[in-house]
Formats: C-alpha cells, sequence, structure tokens
C-alpha cells in the first residue's frame, strides 16, 4: 500500500458517493433494511422484566445487543458486490481503469466509499438503541445494559471490522463477476461466517468479555487486511476492460 496518491482515492471515494445518492434503489436498501435490524433488539428490550435475576438478565441481554452487529456486517455486501462489475454493466469502468489511477488506489477508494456510509448509519442506530433503552426502557433493564461493558464495547470495536469483510469479500466477488445479481446474491452469502461469530457471542459459546473482544478486534483486522491484499492481486485491469485475461 505504499505510494498511494491519497488525491486519487479521494476523488474515487467522492464518485462513488455522488453515484450512490443519484441511485435510489441504493439509499433505499442503504436506509430502510438496517432498521429491521433494529427493531428486534428494541422490541426485545421492552419485553424483558424487570423481576428477572442478575445473571439471567444479562443472558436475555446479550443477544438484542449483538444482533445489531448485523447491521454493519450484512449491509456493506450488497454495495461491494456492485462496486465494479456494476461500473463494468454501465459502461463507466474503462474510462476509470484507463487513467493514471492505480489498482490499490482504485479498491481502496471503493472500499473506504462503503465503508463511510455503513458505519455512520451503524453507529447512528446503535446511538437510537442506547437512547431508546436509556429513556423508555426499565431503569433495571437500563443499568443492566449500560454496565454490560464488554459487549457494548464489542459492539463499536466489531462493527468496523465487520464491515471491512463484508466490503473486501464483496469487491472479490465483483471483480471476478459478470453480473450485478450474481454478484449481489455471492456478496450477501459471503457475510454469513461473522454472523456465526455473532451466534457464537450471542448463545454464551464464546463469553463476550474485554479481552475476548479484543482478541476478536485483532483477528478480523488481519483477515481483513489480508483479504484486502488477495482482492488487490486479484484486479486484473485488462480482463475487466477487454473481458481477456492479461498475457
Amino acid at each position: 500500500m505504499m505510494g498511494l496518491d491519497a488525491t486519487r482515492v479521494r476523488a474515487v471515494v467522492r464518485k462513488e458517493l455522488r453515484d450512490f445518492r443519484r441511485k435510489r434503489s441504493i439509499v433505499a436498501t442503504m436506509c430502510i433494511l438496517p432498521l429491521f435490524f433494529l427493531v428486534e433488539p428494541v422490541v426485545t428490550i421492552f419485553l424483558v422484566t424487570p423481576s428477572t435475576s442478575g445473571a439471567a438478565l444479562q443472558k436475555s441481554l446479550i443477544l438484542p445487543i449483538l444482533y445489531l452487529l448485523l447491521i454493519p456486517t450484512i449491509m456493506p455486501s450488497t454495495l461491494a458486490a456492485y462496486s465494479v462489475v456494476g461500473e463494468r454493466e454501465q459502461g463507466t469502468l474503462e474510462p476509470l481503469l484507463t487513467t493514471p489511477l492505480r489498482q490499490q488506489e482504485f479498491l481502496l477508494g471503493k472500499a473506504t466509499s462503503v465503508m463511510i456510509p455503513t458505519l455512520a448509519l451503524s453507529y447512528t442506530l446503535f446511538g437510537v438503541f442506547l437512547a431508546a433503552v436509556r429513556l423508555f426502557a426499565n431503569s433495571a433493564v437500563a443499568s443492566a445494559v449500560f454496565h454490560d461493558s464488554p459487549v457494548i464495547l464489542a459492539l463499536l470495536l466489531l462493527a468496523p471490522l465487520m464491515a471491512g469483510w463484508g466490503i473486501v469479500v464483496g469487491m472479490a466477488v465483483s471483480v471476478r463477476a459478470t453480473e450485478v445479481r450474481v454478484a449481489q446474491q455471492l456478496g450477501t452469502l459471503a457475510s454469513l461466517p461473522p454472523v456465526a461469530v455473532i451466534i457464537l457471542l450471542a448463545v454464551g459459546v464464546v463469553s463476550p468479555t474485554f479481552s475476548v473482544a479484543l482478541e476478536f478486534v485483532v483477528g478480523l483486522l488481519v483477515i481483513d487486511v489480508l483479504l484486502l491484499r488477495f482482492v488487490s492481486g486479484m484486479f486484473d485491469r485488462e480482463r475487466l476492460v477487454t473481458g481477456a485475461k492479461a498475457a
């Protein structure tokens, strides 16, 4: 990643964000789908009875909180899967690839443009959830939620890394796919492994402690970096432009 031109990366990011705003279907998907992942945790929190004992109360609150991680896990996969093959179908990829833009700059700009709205919406909904708990949930339930610091820490730290997995894998699919619909379907399937991690944390197979959260953060960070390098190696400018693999 050395020698990257930040100006070119920012240009790609600005272009992508403008494209997102022009495509109403993308904006609708980004705004509406995550709301469904917010409803279940809020409803669950309000249904928890304050008479529940301490340990049982803590266990019943872990699942709805970690359920919020599905927002940054699933949301970016569709956008990332569209990033390359979508431009190819529209005929806007060839002019972009004939510029001096390096493949690392191209991929980093694409990934960043997906990461920005993903994290903005994810953290906004996290804030809405915590505000709803503080303002409307029973005081005993609200106190238990805000005192469960390892789970909230995992929520905040894992969000960008879960999103990173979905983005990088989605872009890998997009680089190889020839149709947008196929790329988006495969990108959604590729987001399932992180969902398994969320399930393990939620059901208690893996205890959501501070050290566990830190280990997951470090592990996902390494995986995301390695996957980004792998996608960069898959990127074949000539094949994307002409349809034929470079000699």
